[in-house]
């Protein structure tokens, strides 16, 4: 994993100080931690209307504290439906011999649509994020030859692995997310417009 991506996951939030030169790719994800979830910057500023109408008088009278709790509550371990993306470390492995994933996706996944985006024969993946959005997986494969700055597939649980995309490399797609710093910019944008209407 390059010193790009690890600098990229700690703006980000993420915890890498288990990450080793020595370990593959997977066991270096495996080893990354958040304590909350990704927003993209295409986000579409979800809940913040509801937010603001129920610390509407938080807002008035101490905006700082407004965006320090409404930070707390959007970047917290929560299910809601905020168009986020949910960190992951999973391992995926529908093509290995004895395992569940085999058993389970046997004559469901064709492999030969998969190793022709992949290019790997009998390939492994490690899921590295899931969203709410299209597509909800993100997949690294682990026998990826730039283990520093592997490839990411994307595909969706109503189709998956019949339709599988290349979306770039990881420190590209690492780019698609926000910082808190760039989320808080959204949302004093939003705000301030709807407010000055």
């Amino acid at each position: 994993m390059n010193e790009n991506i690890i600098h990229k996951i700690n703006d980000l939030g993420g915890n890498t100080d288990d990450v080793n030169a020595n370990k593959s790719f997977a066991e270096n994800w495996q080893s990354i931690s958040f304590n909350h979830h990704l927003y993209d910057k295409d986000w579409d500023v979800y809940g913040i209307d509801e937010f603001y109408s129920k610390h509407k008088d938080l807002y008035i009278n101490d905006e700082k504290k407004f965006y320090e709790d409404l930070l707390k509550h959007y970047f917290s371990d929560h299910e809601l439906p905020y168009g986020q993306y949910f960190f992951r470390d999973w391992f995926f492995t529908p093509f290995k011999e004895g395992t569940n994933d085999q058993e389970e996706f046997d004559g469901l996944i064709e492999e030969s649509i998969v190793q022709e985006v992949v290019k790997v024969s009998k390939p492994d993946f490690i899921c590295i994020f899931y969203s709410y959005g299209y597509p909800d997986h993100f997949f690294i494969c682990t026998a990826d030859p730039e283990q520093s700055n592997p490839t990411v597939y994307s595909t969706d649980h109503e189709v998956y692995f019949e339709d599988i995309e290349n979306e770039g490399s990881l420190d590209e797609f690492l780019d698609r997310f926000m910082t808190k710093k760039e989320f808080l910019e959204v949302v004093r944008e939003y705000l301030g417009d709807k407010l000055n209407k």
